[in-house]
This record gives structure tokens, C-alpha cells and sequence, in this order.
């Protein structure tokens, strides 16, 4: 699964339009793909299931919901983030659209013994309907999120989807190891409820450190990754997350 490519290529569809029908074929491989997804951390056991939209309350003209079940450990929102974006990438290499849709409900918010975290809405789209020039999409610049020496990754990484285009990281690029950090202004929330904020911008981590690895991968580096706690409500500005000792290959 060539991840990097579909970087390009993906595209949040808040509402479904011209949509086409997944095939069984389709389906079916979608969840083969499910069953292979990489974690961010092994320990923290999850469920995902494909149900109709129809049973959950999302509507925005999907066919489907993708439903993200956890146990509720540190990092668990993080580790959402990591896996849903792996499928969010291969989606978007089949003509699946998709939609990180966070206010939405499932059909049962528990399911053995693991809570609903959050769902993608998904439809099959036309080929045309997908993103043409990611660059004309709206992003913090370079200079917002990135410090140091820029790898030719932080011109890609930057437009990483998030909840309300949030974009809450910041990387440091010493010249040996990347660090990674959780970034909110304090004060500042954006049209997010106060008491999602953290929720969801936990989640967009996990979504930012997959598309980064993917990045460094793409770009010849081989790297090891430590991963720190997050389980602080301060409204503090920098929240450090991870640490990526990186050389090239």
C-alpha cells in the first residue's frame, strides 16, 4: 500500500454527493485491509466495524460508517488516530471518500467492553472528486508547525487532516531526532466544544504521527520512535508527544 501517493490524493467530504455504491468486492476488501492495520501501540486492545450509516446518526449521505472501539488507556486516542488514518489513505487509493466525523453516534457506544471512540463516514466516489492539487488546500505554513531543517517533509506532513483544520502540532528538528509536540494556544479552542478540544486533537496526533512516519519513510530515512504520556488536562501550549531519532538509509 503506497500511503505517500494517496496524501495527494485524499479529501475530506463533509457532505456525499454523486455518490456510487460500494461493491461487495469492495467491502470485503475493506475489511480485510482492517484487519491488517498497524497500531500505534500493540497494548491497547480495539475493535472496528463497517456498519450502514443509516444506524448510526451520522448524516451526510455516506453508505457506510467505519466504528472505532477502544479501551480507555493512555494514548488510546492516539492510537485511533494512527490506525483510522491508515485506512482513511486506503480509501482514497479505491475511490472511497471519507469523513472523520466526530459527533456522531454509534448504534451501541459499547462493544465488548471497549468504548466508541469516533467514526469515518465513507461513500464511493468518482475518481474526479478527489483532491487534484493538495497544495491549494488551506494549512498552517511551515514556519507554524516545523522548526529546523525542513527534510522535504514538512512541506507534505503540514496537510495532515484534522478536527476543524485544527492542526495541532509542532515539530522540532534538531538535526538528530524530531520531537513532537501537542500544540493549543491557551485560550483557544476554535468553534470546538471546551471539553472536546484535548479529545479530539488527541486523536489528530495519532493521525499526524502515521502521515509523518509515512513521510520519513517516503524520503529514505529510517528512524525509532519513543512516545511519552498525554494524559495532562493543563491548557498548557506544548504538550511533548513523541521523540524520532532518524538517520538516513
Amino acid at each position: 500500500m503506497d500511503y505517500y501517493k494517496q496524501i495527494f490524493k485524499r479529501k475530506s467530504f463533509h457532505i456525499f454527493r454523486g455518490t456510487e455504491t460500494v461493491s461487495e468486492q469492495e467491502l470485503i476488501a475493506l475489511k480485510e485491509f482492517i484487519t491488517d492495520v498497524k497500531p500505534l501501540d500493540d497494548s491497547i486492545r480495539t475493535e472496528i466495524e463497517v456498519v450502514k450509516e443509516s444506524d448510526t446518526t451520522c448524516k451526510r449521505g455516506a453508505e457506510y460508517c467505519v466504528m472505532f472501539y477502544s479501551e480507555k488507556k493512555d494514548g488510546y486516542l492516539q492510537n485511533i488516530g494512527y490506525i483510522g488514518e491508515q485506512i482513511d489513505l486506503y480509501l482514497s487509493s479505491v475511490n472511497i471518500g471519507a469523513l472523520w466525523f466526530g459527533i456522531g453516534k454509534a448504534p451501541a457506544m459499547q462493544k465488548n467492553g471497549l468504548d466508541f471512540v469516533i467514526m469515518i463516514a465513507i461513500a464511493k466516489m468518482p475518481a474526479n472528486k478527489f483532491r487534484k492539487d493538495m497544495f491549494k488546500s488551506k494549512r498552517k505554513s511551515v514556519e507554524e508547525i516545523w522548526q529546523g531543517n525542513t527534510m522535504g517533509i514538512a512541506e507534505i506532513v503540514r496537510f495532515t487532516p484534522s478536527a476543524c483544520n485544527t492542526q495541532p502540532w509542532i515539530t522540532e528538528n534538531n538535526g538528530k531526532v524530531l520531537t513532537v509536540y501537542r500544540y493549543k494556544k491557551p485560550g483557544k479552542r476554535g468553534i470546538m466544544p471546551t471539553d472536546k478540544v484535548m479529545y479530539y486533537n488527541r486523536i489528530d496526533i495519532g493521525i499526524y504521527l502515521f502521515m509523518l512516519e509515512t513521510c520519513l519513510g517516503y524520503e529514505g530515512y529510517d528512524y525509532t520512535r519513543e512516545l511519552f504520556s498525554d494524559m495532562s488536562d493543563n491548557d498548557v501550549e506544548k504538550t511533548l508527544v513523541a521523540k524520532y531519532k532518524y538517520n538516513k538509509k
